[in-house]
């Protein structure tokens, strides 16, 4: 995948107009930290650990309950050793309070509440109740202390790997629990000094494979997730301006932005652009001119429209549409007039020494989710805006028409 990834990347890179297509991306934005093994930027490893947060419970509830079987499996060991004593009561209640804290974990992991934070409790509870058990079989079976150093290995390596936990708790949880388990084994005397440094030796041999293995894996799966967005990101944008496409608009906004607008009561306010004679601007001057003129166009909506609120979207050949919630017919008014101005005033060098000016017509349409008796879909604002911007079009171009007034706007003013 991330061989695709880079070929698509070189390629796109190639062509000389496709360039404003990566300044969506900035190169901070999936950085790994190399001590957490996590994403630099807060906000991309909150969407990532969203995104993954079902696979993520899954794991937990296959690992929780594969352990606890075998966990409450090796209480045949203790009747063998321990016989039906209180001993072996007391092991066989801690195995069995192990095994209920993983049953429990998993049913809150089914719940709709559980969430990414509460998911990572689970897994430290979980870990913690399963260090806590084995404590006890270890003070109630200290003969068999090298067999335990081996199954501390073991749990060491669910801990760090099977377990599905951010790594800093893992490595937390397994050091706290190795160390523990070697401070009590020196304090009890129950090995000679030789065979405690042998097991100090192992113990930690295995807690260096299980952080490297898992180093590798938090790694892995974030380079995974980086590269399915940046595809992501590619088919949803247009290769020359670097806008959102149409693709875009029908399955990320056309069904969730009039429905938040609508549950919290906002504004929501759409314009729709057109840059005025194209078609003559392509046979006076060329097809790269008039590439040209729709990336400078497409870099003058970004540079003026909100990152991350707003949506600028290149709706057909030189038309773009501009989603802008929180905002009402009034502000989306003036946006589009001082676009208007802007690129009227803009001259555009298409060869050395040789310059062209462009103008373009706007519709703008709005809804004010607060007070609309039968709230308007995005689908139907884009359908109002593109008949104002027809209106625009019709008389006269290179002007502004709001939903509020059908009359001709001049130049340099605003419906």
């Amino acid at each position: 995948m991330l061989d695709l990834c880079n070929q698509l990347l070189r390629a796109l890179r190639s062509d000389a107009h496709s360039a404003v297509i990566f300044s969506f991306q900035d190169p901070t934005t999936f950085a790994i930290a190399p001590g957490t093994h996590e994403f630099s930027d807060a906000a991309t490893e909150s969407r990532f650990s969203r995104n993954e947060l079902t696979a993520t419970q899954a794991r937990l509830r296959v690992t929780l309950l594969f352990c606890s079987f075998f966990y409450v499996l090796f209480g045949v060991t203790d009747i063998s050793e321990l016989g039906f004593g209180h001993d072996a009561l007391v092991v066989f209640l801690a195995r069995a309070a192990v095994a209920a804290t993983a049953g429990v974990c998993c049913l809150i992991s089914y719940r709709p509440c559980c969430g990414v934070a509460l998911t990572r409790l689970l897994a430290c509870a979980a870990e913690i109740a399963g260090v806590a058990g084995f404590a006890v079989v270890l003070f109630h079976r200290p003969g068999e202390t090298p067999w335990h150093a081996m199954s501390m290995g073991m749990m060491v390596i669910v801990i760090y790997l099977y377990i599905p936990n951010r790594l800093v708790y893992a490595i937390a949880i397994a050091l706290a629990a190795t160390v523990g388990f070697i401070g009590i084994v020196c304090a009890e005397g129950w090995l000679r000094l030789n065979d405690i440094l042998t097991m100090t030796m192992l113990l930690l041999l295995a807690n260096t494979f299980g952080l490297v293995a898992a180093r590798r894996y938090h790694q892995i799966r974030r380079e995974e997730y980086r590269a399915r967005e940046t595809l992501k990101q590619i088919t949803l944008r247009d290769p020359l301006t670097g806008c959102r496409n149409r693709r875009y608009l029908q399955q990320e906004l056309l069904d969730t932005e009039s429905s938040r607008a609508q549950r919290y009561r906002q504004h929501l306010s759409v314009v729709m652009c057109d840059l005025d004679h194209f078609k003559a601007i392509n046979d006076s001057h060329g097809h790269g001119a008039g590439d040209l003129v729709l990336t400078e166009f497409a870099r003058l909506l970004m540079n003026m429209t909100r990152e991350h609120v707003d949506s600028v979207i290149r709706y057909g050949g030189e038309e773009f549409l501009i989603v802008l919630p929180e905002t009402d017919l009034h502000g989306a008014a003036l946006l589009a007039e001082r676009l208007r101005a802007g690129f009227q005033a803009t001259p555009i060098e298409y060869a050395p020494g040789r310059t062209l000016r462009a103008t373009a017509s706007f519709g703008v349409a709005a809804c004010d989710y607060a007070r609309a008796d039968q709230p308007l879909s995005l689908t139907q604002l884009v359908v109002d805006a593109d008949q104002l911007l027809y209106e625009s079009k019709k008389h006269g171009r290179n002007q502004v028409r709001s939903k509020r007034s059908v009359d001709e706007v001049p130049a340099g003013s605003v419906a």
